[in-house]
């Protein structure tokens, strides 16, 4: 088994026109880069496996936005030591993953990700390299454990500006995909051919917007090509999996701009096919409601407050939710339980395509109940409804409609005004509620007192019996 192993480290069976070669390497003088701005966990994981016989490199989105003077989220280092092997290295680390067997070395909060080196698959009918690696029949990834060299590694990664490697003991970062050229050129490029990569996984098309949005970067045209041809292979990913995709599309802090690079390239339907629809059937008040929403979300994350995503959901699927009120009315329901009707169908229909766990789900149906709530304000509704927990999403909701050009008569600087009122100021504008409400009462009273009341021998109407 051990022999077989090891062979594929020198074999590797390539399925894209990349001949190996002799990276790039450029040293400290050529790159802004230096070891002390990196973690010192970082740091002191590639030396250990150094110092232990084996070729270690931080890699990846860490080097790419240090690069970029940005902060990272996280470190991973690449290594040509198996998992086992570096486990045996580190008391504080744990082998995690079976589509991608990883190892997690744990510093206190921090996380450090060392992954083995890997390869391309081969075809050959081999059972052992079968249990190691596997393909659905569109050619997706389900299993991707074939271990090889560095240049395997840099090969099968993503984006260029994913496959570069740091040194933190030489300082040297090696290129092997032309990345630190895209990098200054800001441009995302996949490593061979797009339509082969994106059949691996569809979710790299997901991940060519994400990292274009975040880092304000351009798709290539190449790599951008294939991508509205091949978006329905969404359907076929895992909930779960696009639900974890989408939290990190639109909370990255540029999700307005995620936004049009979804619609452009044919990406938010298979996301989300209802509010599509909707987007389709009114796009100027779908497209503007949805956009305010995000452009919130941004101003939100930029100013370091928090940002739910049950408030998220609801705005990007709102557009779908009235015409399906309206049809649950249409059968004779009050609008109350119609909207729970609905709302339930819609939350459900999403949760196939992307598992929003229920944590989410039942914030997002209290947040549109509340629509339907906040304009009863008689008596003691309204101060009811201000001691209810979710008052003010409710209310903050309603303005996204109102800023999308819902009319609602004024409700919202209604509920502005009375959560700003005094007691009294308070009970006055209730009251004008109320003689409001008196004065159509009285209307309909004038215009029912012309009728001749019935005497004890008349018949009832037609429609009475």
């Amino acid at each position: 088994m051990l022999k077989k192993l090891f062979q594929s480290f020198h074999f590797p069976l390539r399925r894209f026109p990349h001949p190996r070669r002799t990276p790039e390497i450029l040293s400290s003088r050529q790159h802004s880069l230096h070891r002390n701005d990196l973690s010192r966990h970082a740091v002191s994981v590639v030396e250990r496996l150094q110092h232990a016989g084996y070729e270690a490199y931080v890699v990846g989105g860490c080097v790419r936005d240090l690069l970029l003077e940005l902060t990272p989220k996280d470190y991973d280092v690449a290594t040509n030591a198996t998992p086992e092997q570096v486990r045996a290295e580190f008391r504080n680390a744990r082998v995690i993953g079976r589509r991608f067997r990883l190892v997690h070395v744990h510093f206190g909060r921090e996380i450090i990700e060392v992954a083995t080196f890997r390869a391309n698959h081969p075809e050959a009918d081999d059972d052992e390299a079968n249990h190691l690696a596997s393909r659905n029949e569109s050619g997706r990834i389900l299993r991707d454990n074939i271990y090889g060299t560095l240049e395997d590694d840099a090969q099968r990664r993503d984006f260029t500006i994913n496959a570069l490697y740091y040194d933190p003991s030489s300082e040297r970062i090696l290129d092997h995909t032309h990345g630190v050229r895209d990098i200054r050129n800001r441009l995302i490029r996949l490593i061979g051919d797009p339509e082969q990569r994106y059949l691996e996984d569809p979710v790299r098309m997901l991940r060519a917007v994400r990292f274009a949005a975040k880092l304000d970067f351009e798709i290539e045209q190449h790599s951008a090509e294939p991508i509205a041809e091949l978006a329905d292979l969404l359907n076929d990913v895992p909930s779960a999996r696009l639900f974890d995709e989408i939290i990190k599309l639109f909370l990255g802090g540029k999700a307005e701009r995620t936004f049009e690079l979804l619609l452009e390239h044919d990406l938010f339907a298979p996301l989300f096919p209802a509010s599509a629809e909707a987007l389709a059937d009114n796009p100027e008040y779908a497209g503007t409601l949805i956009r305010n929403a995000l452009a919130n979300t941004d101003q939100r994350i930029a100013q370091g407050k928090p940002v739910t995503p049950a408030f998220l959901f609801a705005a990007l699927l709102w557009p779908a939710l009235p015409a399906r009120v309206a049809e649950v009315q249409a059968r004779g329901l009050p609008p109350i339980p119609a909207m729970q009707e609905a709302a339930h169908d819609l939350i459900w229909e999403q949760c196939q395509r992307t598992a929003i766990p229920k944590r989410f789900t039942m914030p997002m149906r209290e947040i549109w109940d509340m629509q339907e709530r906040l304009p009863r304000r008689q008596g003691r509704r309204a101060d009811q409804l201000l001691d209810n927990p979710r008052f003010r999403a409710g209310y903050d909701f309603l303005l996204l409609r109102e800023s999308a050009g819902e009319q609602t008569d004024g409700l919202g600087e209604w509920w502005t005004d009375y959560q700003e009122a005094s007691e009294s100021e308070r009970r006055n504008m209730i009251r004008a509620l109320s003689n409001k409400d008196d004065g159509s009462s009285a209307t309909r009273k004038r215009r029912r007192s012309g009728r001749r009341k019935r005497g004890p021998n008349d018949s009832a109407p037609a429609s009475a019996e």
